[in-house]
């Protein structure tokens, strides 16, 4: 037989199970709602992360020109230059054997 103690503790477990299930659809809500703001977050950090690589990349290769390539023969084999002119000279000799230039022998 059912008593009255009975129904009213069946009533009162039930009132807090009914709490209990709004409370936690209450915080599932919540975090639905704040995983749906870290998503549209997320897209959008992505979208700028993109957009700055793509400015970076640009920069990068507009602010190095590509170097050319280092030629070593032509720099080990260069041809000593036509004019003399910055270069020290080699002493001439007169027809008596004196050296002509800077420096003249003059002994006699």
């Amino acid at each position: 037989m059912v008593t009255v103690t009975s129904v009213n503790t069946l009533r009162n477990a039930v009132a807090i199970a009914e709490r209990k299930v709004q409370q936690d659809q209450t915080r599932v809500d919540q975090d639905a709602s704040r995983l749906q703001d870290s998503r549209a977050q997320l897209a959008k950090d992505q979208e700028q992360l993109s957009t700055r690589q793509k400015a970076s990349r640009a920069a990068e290769s507009a602010n190095t020109p590509t170097p050319a390539p280092v030629r070593l023969d032509s720099t080990i084999t260069k041809p000593v230059p036509a004019s003399l002119d910055g270069l020290p000279r080699a002493p001439q000799v007169n027809a008596q054997g004196q050296t002509v230039g800077r420096l003249i022998n003059v002994t006699v």
